[in-house]
């Protein structure tokens, strides 16, 4: 779904470079159910079936967690991890990456053990989602990413891994999870007007210090399942594309017109104004540390990697309370749910068996 939201969640993650007009882990803004379970909602489910003794004789081998008398195998691990392992693959230093991938794997491994857990009490309160729900959800996901018809709808899917069917699955999955946050949760998530405040006082100390950004980008697409060759293949792309970039002369608008494979490829790669928080924090972060005229390094996303240019830089004026409260509102109550979250999963993982084995 490389331009906009991402449809892989029933959330809108943080804007992509590539979301056009002109994305947000992620497309931008909040889409209907937040960002706060994004910890156990998860990007993708491996469904594996598994048949005859040779296949349970494989299962045996990659188990990765028991919980309860369910399990987790290593290549469902793998494949959550998957985005995190994928950006480790331009670290150059073996032992660095090394270290990387195990904290990586155990964060994933940790997420699936919290929506095992989760998926057990939903089971056991009968949290289920109709299929006039889920029908309703994914007219809502097309809705948001200005999808008019299924060809452009399964493209958006497969971009992500998906076809309708697993996505679908994936969704009824997420959606159930929401009922019991709601049911277990949401009651306990206050804001009060304290809260309000010194959230504004530190929004306001943040944007008066800050700028808008308007950038240009250049992006080499990255399949997905693609292997480690591919994606390092892309990357030396990349940086080719962005020795040329910075060679005197150069028009990088005109570069990203026959260069870029992303959707702003026919603007010349614009991205337009910015400010923090809108873009994917990989991005994000080198489009606030490079200088005007500056173009960086091939930068890694769930997309591919992409070659930024920072065209101009201006300083912006901070919107007043009244502006910004439903937003801050919205954001306090998404930090204080997801720490709600995390409490009752550790309290359901201290009543269950749980027994890592990697």
């Amino acid at each position: 779904m490389g331009e906009r939201a991402h449809a892989a969640g029933h959330s809108r993650p943080s804007r992509h470079p590539d979301d056009d007009p002109a994305l947000s882990e992620g497309s931008p803004r909040q889409r209907h159910g937040g960002q706060a379970m994004k910890k156990w909602l998860g990007t993708m489910v491996a469904v594996l079936l598994l048949n005859g003794a040779a296949a349970r004789a494989e299962l045996v081998d990659r188990v990765a967690a028991v919980v309860n008398r369910d399990i987790i195998t290593q290549s469902e691990v793998e494949k959550r991890a998957a985005p995190e392992l994928a950006r480790l693959a331009g670290e150059r230093d073996s032992q660095k990456r090394a270290e990387a991938r195990s904290v990586v794997m155990k964060k994933a491994l940790d997420s699936l053990i919290g929506e095992k857990l989760m998926e057990e009490q939903i089971k056991e309160l009968g949290l289920g989602v109709t299929d006039a729900e889920l029908e309703a959800a994914v007219a809502d996901v097309k809705r948001q990413n200005n999808i008019t018809d299924d060809a452009q709808f399964n493209q958006l899917l497969s971009g992500e891994g998906f076809n309708v069917a697993t996505y679908k699955e994936f969704l009824r999955k997420q959606m159930s999870r929401m009922k019991l946050v709601q049911m277990k949760v949401s009651s306990k998530v206050k804001v009060s007007e304290e809260d309000l405040k010194a959230a504004y006082t530190q929004y306001a100390k943040m944007e008066s210090g800050d700028a808008e950004v308007h950038a240009r980008h250049i992006l080499v697409q990255v399949d997905a399942k693609a292997t480690p060759a591919q994606v390092e293949a892309a990357r030396v792309k990349a940086v080719a594309l962005a020795e040329q970039a910075r060679k005197p002369g150069v028009d990088f608008a005109q570069l990203a017109r026959e260069k870029s494979e992303g959707p702003s490829a026919s603007d010349g790669g614009d991205l337009g104004f910015f400010r923090r928080g809108v873009m994917v924090p990989a991005f994000e972060r080198v489009a606030f540390t490079l200088g005007e005229g500056e173009v960086s390094e091939p930068v890694r996303t769930q997309f591919g990697w992409h070659v930024l240019k920072v065209e101009e830089k201006r300083a912006v004026d901070v919107p007043a309370f009244e502006t910004v409260r439903q937003e801050l509102e919205t954001r306090l109550k998404m930090q204080k749910t997801e720490k709600y979250v995390e409490q009752y999963v550790q309290e359901l993982r201290q009543k269950a068996s749980v027994e890592t084995k990697i």
